[in-house]
């Protein structure tokens, strides 16, 4: 099997999973946060939501920094408010990682991708491995999202198995 055919079995998956827990959210808690050091609840969202978008941008760009100079803004800054805008992004973010795969090839998937902050390389590592750690990074932000739905009193949606909300069998 192909690299590209284990990461599109994998978008085939993550959609629609981050779909439900993006419209779990309850709106109009985006400042809410469980504790001072956390992230808001409407920060998460969004970055959740925007999140599948990176692996368009780790297939077409040899690097990305998290933290631009001054001036420059980051294609994934856009605040996200309302559940149509953040399933919207949901969405582009998988259809545009979708077409990238579809576009390149193994080979590519190979060449070294590094991830920067101020112009510092922070990680660096094969594409395929950075783009894996990009999944696994919103499986996280993805269970603390649902924990942050939890702690609001709504719904929490069942994932990769049935929630105490959500039984699936």
């Amino acid at each position: 099997m192909q690299l590209r055919e284990l990461f599109m079995a994998d978008l085939e998956r993550e959609r629609p999973i981050t779909r439900k827990a993006v419209a779990a959210v309850p709106e109009g808690k985006g400042d809410w946060k469980p504790h001072e050091k956390s992230m808001p609840l409407g920060r998460l969202t969004g970055l959740v939501a925007m999140m599948p978008g990176w692996l368009t941008m780790m297939i077409g760009q040899d690097e990305f920094d998290v933290a631009p100079p001054a001036g420059q803004s980051s294609p994934f800054s856009k605040p996200l408010t309302t559940r149509e805008e953040l399933l919207k992004a949901v969405d582009a973010g998988f259809d545009g990682a979708t077409q990238a795969l579809q576009s390149t090839s193994d080979d590519h998937l190979m060449q070294p991708w590094r991830l920067k902050a101020r112009g510092v390389v922070v990680a660096e590592g094969p594409r395929h491995v950075m783009m894996r750690d990009a999944l696994m990074h919103l499986a996280h932000h993805r269970g603390q999202l649902t924990v942050y739905i939890r702690l609001n009193g709504a719904a929490v949606p069942a994932l990769y198995g049935p929630s105490a909300d959500e039984q699936t069998f």
